[in-house]
């Protein structure tokens, strides 16, 4: 069945989201002396996604121009993408570790006409670069050099500007959100190739609030949830994560110092985080540790619960029936060892969802062991990240899910996963042979990873396409 996306853009969504629940938390970001969480209220956010979109409409950003963010993920990241969309522009992400020249050939290529800085270090990586198309720079951490080219501004600079041009036109950013068309480009993503230049995968509004909706469907998102948001937003998974917020409406903390996260959980306690495999690891080798280092009984303690709640996954896994004594069993492991884990999570977790890179089974089978079981899910840059992903309470250790809303999905006779739908790109920037090329005659994306899906529509990512060799006989092996 057709999915029913009822947003011609994400500026649209966003506007929709802040009319419904102007009052409720949006974001929250941690205070200057890290006291904890400041919020903002979806009405806070509006005003100033919209005072920042009227700014760099003031600065020549028209429909579709590009206006490249490099920075990391901070509340204003989130702002800022927010005003370049709203001002129809379109977003170009650059990691905050991206070295000089590959940043500048990013912001060449992709004919961006304003760079959206964290700081002066960050705005240094393009000094003395040749970029005809650049206009200006903005730099989140001022202050500004003002003897700089091209030249530079703060972002409360810009917010200043765009609010004195909607005291003098208010409706200024509805009109040009209006005018947004789901096919209107949203987002530039270059994915780093093993080989050569990386390539700038062109994402539509039409794709993202696709994202958003079909992210909804799947009982990861409440409202009432409260996600700790840490991911790269430079990176397709954090980006497709920002859809769903807006259509849910669901808070989220805003925060990311990676080596902050085990500290800010006992203060956050959010109830969803998604994350990649390296989290999980760490919190998995933290705990392991910990155990083993205490020695003794407690350490035998800690093994024997571990076995216990393995034992009951594997039941579980095999759709058998608990037996009472294990159940018995189950709930001293939880009181002794589980409960302790939860809590270092913050101890209100109802949803973890891992992606961007294969989680190993044992850490799978750990969590799930420990009462937190994780949803791994798989996407890829060229389909908005997340298309596939496992449904809380039907989890299927060692598959990545089934695939999200109306997503197409066939495996090809060498067994490649291809994919059709809302979230597939454009196509890549400038690079007409190369976009030919990723798709099929039919229109499916090739992904280029090789699978298998199972009678209930679960994948199993088994390979990469480049590791298979021809056989003499036409087969194709690892």
């Amino acid at each position: 069945m057709a999915l029913d996306v009822p947003y011609k853009s994400i500026p649209d969504m966003f506007l929709k989201r802040v009319a419904a629940t102007p009052d409720r938390e949006a974001f929250a970001h941690p205070a200057p002396d890290d006291s904890g969480p400041v919020w903002l209220t979806w009405a806070q956010v509006g005003q100033r996604a919209k005072a920042i979109a009227a700014g760099l409409r003031g600065l020549g950003i028209g429909n579709e121009d590009r206006v490249a963010i490099l920075a990391s993920t901070r509340i204003e990241w989130v702002l800022a993408d927010l005003g370049v969309m709203c001002a129809g522009g379109a977003t170009t992400t650059v990691y905050p570790t991206t070295a000089p020249e590959e940043a500048t050939y990013i912001i060449a290529d992709s004919g961006s006409k304003v760079l959206i800085a964290e700081n002066a270090a960050q705005a240094a990586k393009i000094a003395g670069a040749n970029l005809p198309t650049l206009t200006h720079v903005v730099l989140i951490d001022g202050p500004a050099d003002p003897a700089a080219s091209p030249p530079q501004l703060t972002l409360a600079e810009l917010e200043e500007k765009g609010k004195k041009a909607l005291e003098a036109e208010p409706d200024l950013i509805d009109m040009i959100v209006a005018g947004i068309k789901p096919e209107h480009l949203a987002t530039l993503i270059y994915t780093s190739g093993t080989t050569g230049k990386p390539k700038g995968v062109e994402l539509l509004h039409r794709g993202w609030c696709w994202q958003g909706v079909a992210q909804a469907e799947l009982g990861l998102m409440k409202p009432d949830d409260l996600q700790y948001l840490w991911l790269p937003l430079s990176h397709s998974f954090g980006k497709s994560l920002l859809c769903g917020i807006i259509h849910v409406g669901l808070p989220t903390y805003v925060d990311g110092r990676v080596d902050k996260i085990v500290d800010m959980l006992g203060v956050i306690r959010p109830t969803l985080m998604c994350g990649a495999p390296r989290i999980f690891e760490k919190v998995y080798n933290k705990a392991v540790t910990s155990a083993q280092g205490e020695g003794g009984l407690k350490a035998k303690i800690f093994a024997w619960a571990v076995r216990v709640g393995k034992e009951k996954v594997a039941l579980e896994q095999a759709g058998k029936p608990v037996p009472a004594w294990l159940k018995f069993r189950y709930g001293i492991a939880q009181k002794l060892v589980f409960s302790k884990l939860q809590a270092r999570l913050g101890g209100r977790i109802r949803v973890l969802v891992s992606g961007a890179a294969p989680l190993s089974r044992d850490i799978s089978e750990f969590f799930a062991a420990a009462g937190l079981p994780i949803s791994e899910g798989y996407g890829l840059t060229e389909a908005s990240a997340a298309d596939f992903v496992n449904r809380p309470g039907a989890l299927k250790i060692g598959t990545v899910g089934q695939p999200l809303g109306d997503l197409e999905v066939k495996i090809a006779e060498d067994g490649e996963i291809l994919l059709r739908g809302g979230p597939v790109m454009r196509g890549y920037h400038n690079l007409p042979e190369e976009t030919a090329a990723a798709f099929t005659e039919d229109g499916f994306l090739r992904t280029g990873d090789i699978g298998e899906l199972d009678d209930e529509g679960y994948l199993k990512i088994t390979d990469r396409k480049k590791d298979l060799v021809k056989t003499s006989g036409g087969k194709y092996i690892a």
